[in-house]
């Protein structure tokens, strides 16, 4: 359970337990303090949108139409999808209110949170999800049509388009504009992503590709030239593995149960050169993409062991592989917060991660995407899955 909730459609709205379940992530005080432009946002306050975004969802057909356990992930997503905005909210010399990158604050704040309130891994993912895409069906349909239609691709693995949609539908709903035609824009621009992606095969089930080879292609040509149904030659003459997650999560214990892997590893790294976790990685990061690449150039399989915890640096990584004709494999390894805290602290002298690094850590921390690699493998609570997890609950 996602812990938030979700009344029945059309029905009334428990705010106080709402608000004690939101508390963790973000307090309803923290939002009602935080104003809004009001172009976009006539109506005032975020804590007030997010009231008017709330019921706007329950009264919803989609909402209607959804099974219960569907209602609670959009309930929650709907819920947290301004999280982000007390913390990136700001007022511009000229007066306008501004809130860039609140989307992606949010994601980070919402895992965080669900992670230490033991939320399961999968429910957790779809949350994030959402709320870091909440605003594309209010642009993306403007885009030049392979930009939208790969835009749409790339969602489908790791959420549902028809989910986003009544995401972004309640927010467009939830408010007030200046000029009324600014909200009714939003709303069909919703409407019209699910037009976009009923046609391109994603709206309530991932794009299909006909191999991982042709999908990875395929969501890196930005140039909007190669076809999604069309199986691309596959060149590749090896796969590197990149593992994944927070320090204790069990990465070396993955990678000492492959011994046919040869790895390029941080820590080990660190030792010989004698830099410690809490100063700068950068020796450290250049010395291990060295040796990757006498990996590379050589078309030997290896797989490289850091934490790699954000999606800017996996791509990199994936980038580098490609560029010599590697398949890339993610690993992705996650423990509970109570387990992977007693990990840490049982390791021994200078390889414990210090509290405030640990912090800095987990608020940059973004588990790999389907999309990001040829394959993602997901090893939670030690249960090894090849691919996203259905949103169980």
């Amino acid at each position: 359970m996602t812990g938030f909730g979700a009344p029945a459609p059309g029905g009334a709205i428990d705010w106080p337990a709402v608000e004690v379940a939101l508390a963790p992530v973000v307090t309803a005080q923290a939002l009602a303090a935080t104003p809004q432009d009001p172009g976009y946002h006539a109506e005032g306050d975020v804590w007030l949108h997010t009231r008017m975004a709330l019921e706007a969802l329950v009264a919803d057909a989609a909402y209607a139409d959804a099974d219960p356990a569907a209602r609670e992930l959009l309930f929650a997503a709907v819920l947290l999808h301004d999280a982000g905005k007390p913390a990136t909210t700001r007022v511009e010399d000229d007066g306008r209110v501004t809130s860039r990158g609140h989307s992606a604050v949010g994601e980070n704040l919402v895992r965080a949170a669900l992670w230490r309130a033991g939320s399961s891994f999968a429910v957790r993912e779809h949350v994030c999800a959402l709320v870091r895409a909440h605003q594309v069906p209010f642009f993306a349909i403007d885009l030049p049509p392979p930009e939208a239609t790969r835009r749409a691709a790339r969602l489908s693995l790791s959420t549902r388009n028809d989910w986003l949609a009544a995401v972004a539908a309640a927010d467009g709903r939830g408010r007030r504009t200046a000029d009324p035609r600014d909200r009714q824009r939003i709303v069909d621009n919703c409407a019209l992503w699910l037009t976009l992606c009923a046609e391109a095969g994603c709206l309530d089930r991932p794009r299909a590709f006909p191999d991982a080879h042709t999908r990875a292609l395929y969501l890196a040509d930005e140039r909007g030239t190669r076809q999604p149904d069309v199986a691309a030659f596959d060149d590749t003459v090896a796969e590197a593995v990149i593992m994944s997650g927070l320090p204790g999560s069990g990465k070396s214990t993955w990678i000492a149960a492959h011994p046919d892997l040869v790895a390029v590893s941080l820590d080990d790294l660190r030792d010989q050169l004698g830099v410690d976790p809490g100063d700068g990685q950068g020796a450290v990061v250049a010395a291990a993409r060295d040796r990757a690449r006498e990996h590379l150039r050589a078309g030997r399989p290896f797989a490289w062991n850091a934490t790699t915890l954000t999606r800017p640096f996996r791509r990199n990584l994936v980038e580098l592989c490609r560029s010599y004709r590697f398949r890339v494999r993610i690993v992705y390894c996650e423990v509970t917060a109570v387990e992977q805290r007693r990990r840490n602290r049982g390791r021994a002298g200078d390889a414990v991660v210090p509290d405030k690094v640990m912090a800095r850590m987990i608020g940059r921390w973004s588990p790999p995407a389907p999309d990001e690699a040829h394959a993602v493998t997901y090893v939670v609570d030690g249960a090894e899955a090849a691919g996203w997890p259905p949103p169980s609950l």
